[in-house]
């Protein structure tokens, strides 16, 4: 079965920037677990792991348009530390996660850390870099009505929701 739109895909990956390793899916000792079409995805992996198959191993270069975009300058912001976990430990040039007044989240670089305010840089700490991936693709299948339903993948022995 080839991956594409609808399918569930479970991969190992290591991304890797500048030559540097930046994680790695075989870290965590479990596959990730995507469903194709639902922007689970970056739009440069997604588009790459289309019409492969299982066993599959790909080495793919995402420029920043198909990544997490080019940086803008501009884009530091003063936000009040409770929008973030572990506030107190946050310094300057750390990725971190901004939780966002109308649910979710936002993944931003520390800039400066005030007494009740931190500077974020809103770009995600991705963003004008090229990201190159080594894939090994694990499993390709059908995706069932409830992940398509739910727009995500529900990885074996998962707790239904």
């Amino acid at each position: 079965m080839k991956a594409g739109k609808d399918k569930v895909v479970a991969l190992h990956y290591t991304l890797s920037v500048d030559g540097e390793k930046v994680e790695s899916s075989h870290d965590r000792g479990e596959p990730l677990w995507i469903l194709l079409g639902h922007g689970q995805l970056i739009p440069g992996l997604e588009k790459a792991l289309d019409e492969h198959a299982a066993g599959d191993n790909l080495q793919v270069s995402i420029a920043p348009a198909d990544g997490y975009g080019e940086r803008e300058e501009g884009q530091i912001q003063r936000v009040p530390k409770k929008y973030f976990r572990d506030a107190k430990y946050l310094k300057p040039g750390m990725a971190t996660v901004l939780a966002l007044k109308e649910g979710g989240q936002r993944a931003v670089t520390v800039h400066k850390v005030g007494m009740s305010a931190v500077d974020v840089d809103l770009n995600h700490p991705m963003a004008g870099k090229t990201l190159d991936f080594d894939v090994n693709i694990q499993e390709v299948r059908d995706g069932t009505e409830e992940e398509i339903k739910h727009g995500h993948a529900h990885p074996p022995g998962s707790a239904a929701h």
